[in-house]
Order: structure tokens, then sequence, then C-alpha cells
């Protein structure tokens, strides 16, 4: 059974049990692009060396809104999804605060959300607690680490935001989750690994 990306990220949205499901990230499909799976396997290959661990990535699909799951940690091995998380993104990628990405930007001062491989780097404690650094690796967002875009938690993501708003706020740019996952993530995202971020 084929899916949309659109529909898949909906059907997260309806329980534990899809969240769990194996062969779910596989039946991730778009009508005009390749599944993110892929494409992250893709860009694993074309940085070669600069990626050191590939047990697990990191997905995100910005093609779903923020009030959805849309930020999945997959084990590479056997493609499956073992988190599955709320993110922000950037104010400058959705300037009326819709809840969608409108557009990405790599310029410093946009306070907009990239797209493309980022190598996940150093942790740091800064003003939002334990955090990590990214490390842009595409013409599109090679001023990731100079802009600060970093992985941090906040209080404006929260399961409780999205159930009763249909989003959750938006970062200066940064991969911003909420404090319950930021644990989660750091420990399976630690330094050496990919995420991939598209729509």
């Amino acid at each position: 059974m084929n899916f949309t990306r659109r529909s898949f990220v909906g059907a997260l949205g309806l329980g534990a049990a899809s969240l769990a499901a194996p062969s779910a990230f596989a039946a991730v499909r778009s009508s005009h692009s390749p599944a993110l799976l892929d494409r992250a396997k893709a860009a694993l290959d074309i940085h070669g060396a600069k990626v050191r661990h590939r047990d697990f990535v990191g997905l995100v699909d910005f093609g779903a809104p923020s009030g959805r799951p849309r930020f999945q940690i997959v084990d590479i091995g056997n493609g499956r999804v073992v988190a599955n998380n709320l993110v922000a993104h950037g104010r400058g990628s959705d300037p009326t605060n819709t809840g969608f990405v409108q557009r990405f930007s790599n310029r410093p001062g946009s306070n907009a959300t990239s797209a493309g491989s980022f190598l996940v780097g150093d942790t740091y404690y800064g003003k939002y607690g334990r955090s990590r650094r990214l490390h842009g690796l595409d013409p599109e967002n090679n001023m990731a680490y100079d802009r600060a875009i970093v992985i941090h938690s906040a209080d404006y993501v929260s399961r409780d935001m999205a159930r009763s708003s249909g989003r959750v706020g938006r970062s200066l740019g940064c991969f911003t989750v909420s404090h319950s996952d930021i644990s989660e993530v750091l420990t399976l995202l630690g330094p050496g690994r990919l995420i991939f971020a598209a729509r």
C-alpha cells in the first residue's frame, strides 16, 4: 500500500500504534520526491566520511504542520522509526504563524529554517540547557554553524500546545523539541550522525 507523505504524518498523529509500526517509514512516499529515508541514505553516501556514525538518522518532514510529530529518528539498519517528535521551524520560514514552513533560508539574520543535510556536532549547555550544535553540509544550509542553528528544547514546543492550537511555537531557525523529548533525541542523535530535513 502506498501513502502520501502527508497522509503518513497524519496517521502518525492518530495513535502510538502507528508510531511503532516497523514497516511504516518504508511506505512514506511523495508524488513529487523520493521517500525522505531514501534521500537521507543518498545524503549519507554523498557526505561519506564526514558522517562517522550511521546507526540512526534524524528525518524532519517540513512538509507537515508543526502541530504534528514530524521529526523521526530512524534505525538505518532496519528502517524502523524509533522516535517521533514535535519540532519547531523558524519564524522567518513562517512569518504569519500558520504552522507550515513557507520558505527556507540560509541567510544570517533570517530566523528561518534551512533544508538539507546536517552533521550533528558537540554538546553544550546554553540558554535552553543541554543542546547540540549542527554543521550544515549542503550549499543551502552551510551557514548553520555560524547562524547557531542547533538542537535544543523550549517551552514553546509541547504536546499540549499542539493539541490546543494545532501548531507549536517558532524558533529562530533551530530544531527545537519539547523538554520531555530532548534527552531521547540527544541520546539517539549523538555527534557524528546525520539529520536530513526537507519538505
